[in-house]
Protein backbone atom coordinates (compact mmCIF):
# COMPACT_ATOMS: atom_id res chain seq x y z
CA UNK A 1 0.00 0.00 0.00
CA UNK A 2 1.36 3.63 -0.99
CA UNK A 3 1.01 6.20 1.79
CA UNK A 4 1.54 9.52 0.22
CA UNK A 5 4.02 11.17 2.93
CA UNK A 6 2.34 14.92 3.12
CA UNK A 7 4.84 17.73 5.21
CA UNK A 8 2.40 19.88 6.58
CA UNK A 9 3.72 23.18 7.64
CA UNK A 10 2.96 23.35 11.77
CA UNK A 11 -0.24 25.99 12.38
CA UNK A 12 0.55 29.64 13.13
CA UNK A 13 -1.92 31.72 15.10
CA UNK A 14 -3.08 34.27 12.54
CA UNK A 15 -4.46 36.62 16.06
CA UNK A 16 -2.65 39.84 16.86
CA UNK A 17 -2.50 41.44 20.15
CA UNK A 18 -1.66 45.08 21.96
CA UNK A 19 1.75 45.88 22.80
CA UNK A 20 2.13 47.31 26.23
CA UNK A 21 3.32 50.59 24.69
CA UNK A 22 0.05 50.39 22.25
CA UNK A 23 -2.54 50.11 25.08
CA UNK A 24 -1.10 52.72 26.83
CA UNK A 25 -1.27 55.53 23.94
CA UNK A 26 -4.84 54.23 23.52
CA UNK A 27 -5.37 54.99 27.20
CA UNK A 28 -3.95 58.17 26.80
CA UNK A 29 -5.92 59.46 23.95
CA UNK A 30 -9.23 58.27 25.46
CA UNK A 31 -8.18 60.26 28.97
CA UNK A 32 -7.47 63.45 26.49
CA UNK A 33 -10.78 63.07 24.83
CA UNK A 34 -12.59 62.54 28.30
CA UNK A 35 -10.83 65.44 29.38
CA UNK A 36 -11.65 67.76 26.46
CA UNK A 37 -15.65 66.00 26.59
CA UNK A 38 -16.35 66.72 30.43
CA UNK A 39 -15.86 70.62 30.57
CA UNK A 40 -18.64 70.27 27.43
CA UNK A 41 -20.96 68.50 29.43
CA UNK A 42 -20.90 70.37 31.90
CA UNK A 43 -21.05 74.09 30.41
CA UNK A 44 -24.39 72.23 28.69
CA UNK A 45 -25.72 71.47 32.00
CA UNK A 46 -25.37 75.29 33.87
CA UNK A 47 -26.98 76.39 30.44
CA UNK A 48 -29.81 74.57 30.85
CA UNK A 49 -29.99 75.41 34.61
CA UNK A 50 -29.52 78.62 33.34
CA UNK A 51 -32.03 78.74 31.76
CA UNK A 52 -34.70 76.81 34.15
CA UNK A 53 -33.75 79.88 36.33
CA UNK A 54 -34.82 82.31 34.14
CA UNK A 55 -37.48 80.46 33.16
CA UNK A 56 -38.13 80.79 36.96
CA UNK A 57 -37.91 84.39 37.34
CA UNK A 58 -40.86 84.92 34.08
CA UNK A 59 -43.28 82.47 36.22
CA UNK A 60 -42.60 84.61 39.16
CA UNK A 61 -42.62 87.76 37.21
CA UNK A 62 -46.02 86.67 35.45
CA UNK A 63 -47.53 85.70 39.15
CA UNK A 64 -47.09 89.41 40.16
CA UNK A 65 -48.74 90.50 37.06
CA UNK A 66 -51.87 88.45 37.66
CA UNK A 67 -51.90 89.72 41.25
CA UNK A 68 -51.72 93.08 39.62
CA UNK A 69 -54.46 92.33 37.21
CA UNK A 70 -56.77 90.77 40.51
CA UNK A 71 -56.01 93.65 43.16
CA UNK A 72 -54.63 96.54 41.19
CA UNK A 73 -51.67 96.42 43.06
CA UNK A 74 -48.43 94.04 42.73
CA UNK A 75 -47.28 91.85 45.61
CA UNK A 76 -46.55 93.61 49.20
CA UNK A 77 -43.19 93.15 50.55
CA UNK A 78 -45.10 92.31 54.41
CA UNK A 79 -44.75 93.40 57.98
CA UNK A 80 -41.53 92.03 59.22
CA UNK A 81 -39.76 88.68 59.29
CA UNK A 82 -41.06 88.31 62.88
CA UNK A 83 -44.65 87.59 60.96
CA UNK A 84 -45.42 84.67 59.26
CA UNK A 85 -47.95 85.01 56.35
CA UNK A 86 -51.60 85.10 57.27
CA UNK A 87 -54.30 84.04 54.04
CA UNK A 88 -57.28 85.88 56.72
CA UNK A 89 -55.30 88.90 56.34
CA UNK A 90 -55.78 88.56 52.55
CA UNK A 91 -53.65 90.96 50.02
CA UNK A 92 -51.61 94.39 49.72
CA UNK A 93 -50.42 96.47 52.87
CA UNK A 94 -52.69 94.18 55.13
CA UNK A 95 -50.70 91.05 54.48
CA UNK A 96 -47.96 90.11 56.82
CA UNK A 97 -46.13 87.47 54.64
CA UNK A 98 -43.45 87.92 52.47
CA UNK A 99 -43.45 88.96 48.79
CA UNK A 100 -43.53 85.00 48.06
CA UNK A 101 -46.20 84.64 50.13
CA UNK A 102 -48.27 86.82 48.50
CA UNK A 103 -47.49 84.87 44.84
CA UNK A 104 -48.83 81.42 46.14
CA UNK A 105 -52.29 81.70 44.76
CA UNK A 106 -50.99 82.71 40.98
CA UNK A 107 -48.54 80.42 41.04
CA UNK A 108 -51.20 77.09 41.35
CA UNK A 109 -50.17 76.97 44.92
CA UNK A 110 -53.48 78.14 46.62
CA UNK A 111 -53.37 75.26 48.72
CA UNK A 112 -49.99 75.78 50.01
CA UNK A 113 -51.61 79.93 50.37
CA UNK A 114 -54.12 78.70 52.38
CA UNK A 115 -53.09 76.84 55.23
CA UNK A 116 -54.79 78.41 58.80
CA UNK A 117 -57.44 79.94 56.83
CA UNK A 118 -60.60 80.33 59.21
CA UNK A 119 -61.63 83.56 59.21
CA UNK A 120 -60.08 84.70 62.39
CA UNK A 121 -57.48 87.60 61.70
CA UNK A 122 -55.69 87.10 65.02
CA UNK A 123 -52.25 85.19 65.61
CA UNK A 124 -53.90 82.05 67.01
CA UNK A 125 -52.51 78.78 67.78
CA UNK A 126 -54.29 77.81 64.15
CA UNK A 127 -52.26 79.73 62.43
CA UNK A 128 -49.16 79.38 64.45
CA UNK A 129 -49.51 75.18 63.66
CA UNK A 130 -50.06 76.40 60.31
CA UNK A 131 -47.25 78.06 59.58
CA UNK A 132 -44.80 75.57 61.24
CA UNK A 133 -46.92 72.95 58.37
CA UNK A 134 -46.13 75.42 55.87
CA UNK A 135 -42.31 76.01 56.73
CA UNK A 136 -41.59 72.78 55.64
CA UNK A 137 -43.29 73.64 52.12
CA UNK A 138 -42.04 75.28 49.05
CA UNK A 139 -42.23 74.83 45.10
CA UNK A 140 -39.09 74.37 43.12
CA UNK A 141 -39.84 77.49 40.98
CA UNK A 142 -38.70 79.60 44.05
CA UNK A 143 -34.85 78.04 44.15
CA UNK A 144 -32.30 78.44 41.52
CA UNK A 145 -31.65 74.77 40.04
CA UNK A 146 -27.22 75.44 40.40
CA UNK A 147 -27.85 76.15 44.19
CA UNK A 148 -30.26 73.62 45.37
CA UNK A 149 -33.78 72.18 45.94
CA UNK A 150 -37.12 72.94 47.53
CA UNK A 151 -36.68 71.17 50.88
CA UNK A 152 -36.06 72.47 54.06
CA UNK A 153 -32.86 73.68 55.43
CA UNK A 154 -30.66 74.51 58.59
CA UNK A 155 -32.63 78.01 59.62
CA UNK A 156 -32.90 80.56 62.30
CA UNK A 157 -36.14 82.10 63.44
CA UNK A 158 -39.36 80.83 64.45
CA UNK A 159 -40.61 82.13 67.16
CA UNK A 160 -42.46 85.26 65.83
CA UNK A 161 -45.91 86.78 66.31
CA UNK A 162 -48.10 84.29 64.62
CA UNK A 163 -44.93 81.49 64.03
CA UNK A 164 -43.89 78.89 66.14
CA UNK A 165 -40.31 77.54 67.09
CA UNK A 166 -39.49 75.63 63.11
CA UNK A 167 -39.32 71.69 63.98
CA UNK A 168 -35.88 70.30 63.82
CA UNK A 169 -34.39 73.68 63.27
CA UNK A 170 -35.39 73.54 59.82
CA UNK A 171 -37.20 75.39 56.90
CA UNK A 172 -37.36 76.08 53.48
CA UNK A 173 -35.66 79.12 51.84
CA UNK A 174 -36.08 80.94 48.57
CA UNK A 175 -33.31 81.75 46.08
CA UNK A 176 -34.94 84.90 44.76
CA UNK A 177 -35.79 87.96 45.97
CA UNK A 178 -38.34 91.66 45.08
CA UNK A 179 -36.29 94.64 44.67
CA UNK A 180 -37.27 97.51 47.18
CA UNK A 181 -35.21 99.86 45.67
CA UNK A 182 -31.68 101.45 47.20
CA UNK A 183 -33.52 101.95 50.46
CA UNK A 184 -33.76 99.68 53.37
CA UNK A 185 -35.48 100.05 56.34
CA UNK A 186 -36.35 98.36 59.08
CA UNK A 187 -39.35 98.47 61.99
CA UNK A 188 -40.34 97.03 65.12
CA UNK A 189 -43.73 95.16 64.00
CA UNK A 190 -44.63 93.29 68.17
CA UNK A 191 -48.09 92.61 67.35
CA UNK A 192 -51.15 92.45 64.42
CA UNK A 193 -52.31 96.27 65.14
CA UNK A 194 -48.73 97.28 64.75
CA UNK A 195 -48.70 96.31 61.55
CA UNK A 196 -52.13 97.12 59.92
CA UNK A 197 -50.58 100.68 61.24
CA UNK A 198 -47.73 100.28 59.01
CA UNK A 199 -47.43 103.49 56.54
CA UNK A 200 -44.79 103.34 54.17
CA UNK A 201 -44.43 107.26 53.95
CA UNK A 202 -44.65 107.31 57.68
CA UNK A 203 -41.30 105.03 57.25
CA UNK A 204 -39.57 107.34 55.46
CA UNK A 205 -39.96 105.89 51.99
CA UNK A 206 -39.90 108.46 49.01
CA UNK A 207 -41.56 107.69 46.11
CA UNK A 208 -39.21 108.42 43.41
CA UNK A 209 -36.83 106.17 45.55
CA UNK A 210 -38.54 103.41 46.25
CA UNK A 211 -38.66 100.02 44.07
CA UNK A 212 -42.24 97.75 43.49
CA UNK A 213 -42.06 95.80 46.95
CA UNK A 214 -41.02 96.97 50.42
CA UNK A 215 -42.48 97.28 54.16
CA UNK A 216 -46.15 97.04 53.69
CA UNK A 217 -46.05 97.94 49.76
CA UNK A 218 -48.82 98.72 47.58
CA UNK A 219 -47.25 99.53 44.51
CA UNK A 220 -49.22 100.00 41.33
CA UNK A 221 -48.61 99.58 37.66
CA UNK A 222 -49.57 103.41 37.41
CA UNK A 223 -46.50 104.26 40.14
CA UNK A 224 -43.95 103.28 38.07
CA UNK A 225 -43.73 106.05 36.12
CA UNK A 226 -40.08 105.18 34.31
CA UNK A 227 -42.08 102.40 32.48
CA UNK A 228 -42.61 98.61 33.22
CA UNK A 229 -39.58 97.40 31.40
CA UNK A 230 -37.23 100.20 32.78
CA UNK A 231 -37.96 98.66 36.13
CA UNK A 232 -36.28 95.73 38.06
CA UNK A 233 -39.07 93.79 39.82
CA UNK A 234 -37.25 90.65 41.11
CA UNK A 235 -34.04 88.88 40.63
CA UNK A 236 -32.07 86.22 42.21
CA UNK A 237 -30.27 86.84 45.48
CA UNK A 238 -26.48 87.00 46.21
CA UNK A 239 -25.46 83.71 48.58
CA UNK A 240 -22.51 82.65 50.28
CA UNK A 241 -21.31 79.62 48.26
CA UNK A 242 -20.41 77.53 51.07
CA UNK A 243 -23.78 78.00 52.60
CA UNK A 244 -26.45 76.91 49.84
CA UNK A 245 -26.75 73.71 52.54
CA UNK A 246 -26.33 74.76 55.81
CA UNK A 247 -24.56 72.10 58.62
CA UNK A 248 -26.36 73.85 61.77
CA UNK A 249 -28.71 76.63 62.51
CA UNK A 250 -26.35 78.65 63.20
CA UNK A 251 -24.04 78.20 60.13
CA UNK A 252 -27.17 79.38 58.24
CA UNK A 253 -26.67 83.15 59.86
CA UNK A 254 -25.37 85.55 57.31
CA UNK A 255 -26.14 86.01 53.70
CA UNK A 256 -29.46 87.02 54.01
CA UNK A 257 -30.39 82.96 53.80
CA UNK A 258 -31.20 82.38 57.62
CA UNK A 259 -35.17 82.25 57.86
CA UNK A 260 -38.43 80.75 56.75
CA UNK A 261 -39.64 82.29 53.02
CA UNK A 262 -42.79 82.98 54.16
CA UNK A 263 -41.93 85.52 56.80
CA UNK A 264 -42.34 89.06 56.17
CA UNK A 265 -40.20 91.94 55.03
CA UNK A 266 -36.44 91.00 55.37
CA UNK A 267 -33.17 90.17 53.55
CA UNK A 268 -34.33 87.22 53.10
CA UNK A 269 -36.93 87.78 50.47
CA UNK A 270 -36.14 91.12 49.70
CA UNK A 271 -32.89 92.78 48.24
CA UNK A 272 -31.22 96.24 47.11
CA UNK A 273 -30.11 97.08 43.81
CA UNK A 274 -27.92 100.86 43.98
CA UNK A 275 -24.64 101.80 43.26
CA UNK A 276 -23.45 100.71 46.94
CA UNK A 277 -25.03 97.36 45.76
CA UNK A 278 -23.48 96.51 42.91
CA UNK A 279 -24.73 92.54 41.59
CA UNK A 280 -22.26 90.06 42.48
CA UNK A 281 -21.51 86.25 41.56
CA UNK A 282 -21.78 84.24 44.92
CA UNK A 283 -18.47 83.63 46.66
CA UNK A 284 -17.16 81.66 49.60
CA UNK A 285 -16.77 83.07 52.80
CA UNK A 286 -18.40 86.13 52.04
CA UNK A 287 -21.43 87.78 53.16
CA UNK A 288 -23.09 90.29 51.26
CA UNK A 289 -26.72 90.34 52.89
CA UNK A 290 -28.61 92.59 50.77
CA UNK A 291 -27.47 92.42 47.30
CA UNK A 292 -28.71 90.65 43.88
CA UNK A 293 -26.25 88.04 42.73
CA UNK A 294 -25.67 84.88 41.10
CA UNK A 295 -24.02 81.40 41.05
CA UNK A 296 -24.15 81.48 36.96
CA UNK A 297 -21.04 82.64 35.77
CA UNK A 298 -20.99 86.07 33.98
CA UNK A 299 -24.54 87.29 34.53
CA UNK A 300 -27.45 87.07 36.67
CA UNK A 301 -30.68 86.69 36.17
CA UNK A 302 -33.62 89.64 36.69
CA UNK A 303 -37.31 90.00 36.60
CA UNK A 304 -38.50 93.54 34.70
CA UNK A 305 -41.33 94.48 35.78
CA UNK A 306 -43.64 94.08 32.51
CA UNK A 307 -42.80 90.07 33.01
CA UNK A 308 -39.99 90.31 30.87
CA UNK A 309 -36.32 88.43 31.94
CA UNK A 310 -32.99 90.11 31.13
CA UNK A 311 -29.30 88.76 32.07
CA UNK A 312 -27.74 91.30 33.77
CA UNK A 313 -23.78 91.23 33.75
CA UNK A 314 -21.82 91.31 37.24
CA UNK A 315 -19.97 94.57 35.57
CA UNK A 316 -22.64 96.79 35.23
CA UNK A 317 -22.28 100.47 35.33
CA UNK A 318 -23.56 101.50 38.67
CA UNK A 319 -25.78 104.57 37.84
CA UNK A 320 -27.97 102.11 35.09
CA UNK A 321 -28.31 99.46 37.94
CA UNK A 322 -29.78 102.16 40.40
CA UNK A 323 -31.77 103.78 38.08
CA UNK A 324 -33.27 99.77 36.94
CA UNK A 325 -34.02 99.61 40.81
CA UNK A 326 -36.21 103.00 41.20
CA UNK A 327 -39.32 102.76 39.75
CA UNK A 328 -40.09 106.37 39.46
CA UNK A 329 -36.64 108.43 39.59
CA UNK A 330 -37.14 110.17 36.08
CA UNK A 331 -33.60 109.04 34.41
CA UNK A 332 -33.54 107.91 31.30
CA UNK A 333 -31.85 103.96 31.39
CA UNK A 334 -30.86 101.63 28.75
CA UNK A 335 -30.42 97.88 29.63
CA UNK A 336 -26.98 96.79 28.58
Amino acid sequence: MCQNNILRKPRTDSRFAFTLVELLVVIAIIGMLVGLLLPAVQQAREAARTMQCSNHLKQMGLASLNHESSNRILPSGGWLYSVDGDPDMGFGAKQPGSWHFNLLPFLEANALWQLGLDGNKVADQNIKNANETRSKMSLPLFNCPSRRAAVPYYARGGDGINSTTYLNNMAVKGDYGGCTGTQWLYVSVGSYQAGLELSPTKLGYKPAESGVAFVASEVTIGEIRDGTSNTFLCGEKYLRADRYMPSSSADSYGGGDDRCIWQGFDNDTLRRAGKEYLPQQDRIGVDLDYYFGGPHAGALGMGMADGSIQRISYSIDGETWQNLANRADGNAVTIP
